[in-house]
């Protein structure tokens, strides 16, 4: 625990933090859905940190169209599944956490069953039905639910804590997800790389907000960022009472 203290005495020195709080972080088993641009970001500072293990979900092969965004991976991974070049990348950043990976698509069993086993989900898909089915999973497994996206110049970050059973859900704010698939894509209407960064960097930090047990300021929050603006936006969302997820119908 000492050589443990010594690496993370930067960050346990900070308020609400502390031995206590790393001391969950390093037991701490997060599930990452989507090892891009999100969240190779977020893996990267989630390693760094100290959590204990970090599930790495994604079935797609690194391809030079990632590497302008994507830092986990250069142009010798190419070809290569993401979540093994991520494992290498990640091992040799942090040798006391452990990784484990699962390169296929996930079942809604599957997927269940992986949520059941976790502390926490980071979702860092790029299509609105994984999006719906992991919020589904993570609401009824009781697990906390970090999901980010970003577009163009513009991305999104919301947290649910689900934890709490007043707390809203993913399609309370998109109960239509269908009708946003065919549209936004990055491959069609492009990405700027530094915006996945801002919020998978901002993923990782709710993440560890949560897992060190600090005051949540993300929870039930859909914060925006603007990037051609150089703004946030931060709006406080409500549970919709008719949900198909969670309301009661």
């Amino acid at each position: 625990m000492d050589d443990l203290k010594t690496r993370y005495v930067r960050q346990m020195v900070l308020p609400d933090w502390g031995v206590p709080g790393q001391e969950r972080i390093a037991h701490a088993r997060v599930l990452i859905v989507g090892v891009g641009g999100l969240g190779g970001t977020a893996s990267l500072y989630l390693a760094g940190a100290g959590v204990g293990t970090l599930l790495l979900n994604d079935f797609d092969r690194v391809d030079a169209t990632n590497l302008h965004r994507q830092l986990l991976f250069g142009e010798d991974d190419i070809g290569q599944l993401k979540v093994e070049s991520a494992r290498t990348l990640l091992c040799g950043r942090n040798h006391s956490i452990t990784i484990e990976t699962l390169p296929e698509r996930l079942a809604e069993d599957e997927l269940h069953a992986t949520v059941a086993t976790v502390d926490l989900v980071v979702d860092a898909s790029d299509n609105f039905p994984t999006r719906d089915l992991v919020n589904r999973a993570c609401r009824q497994h009781r697990r906390p639910l970090v999901t980010g996206a970003c577009i163009r110049y513009e991305g999104q970050l919301a947290v649910f804590d689900f934890r709490r059973p007043d707390s809203p859900c993913y399609t309370c704010l998109f109960p239509d997800c269908a009708a946003f698939e065919p549209l936004e894509t990055c491959s069609v209407n492009g990405i700027s790389g530094p915006v996945a960064g801002v919020i998978g960097s901002l993923q990782a930090q709710a993440t560890l907000d949560i897992l060190a047990g600090r005051p949540v300021p993300w929870a039930g929050v859909l914060l925006t960022f603007d990037a051609r603006r150089g703004t946030f936006r931060r709006v406080r969302l409500a549970r919709d009472p008719d949900c198909r997820t969670c309301g009661r119908g």
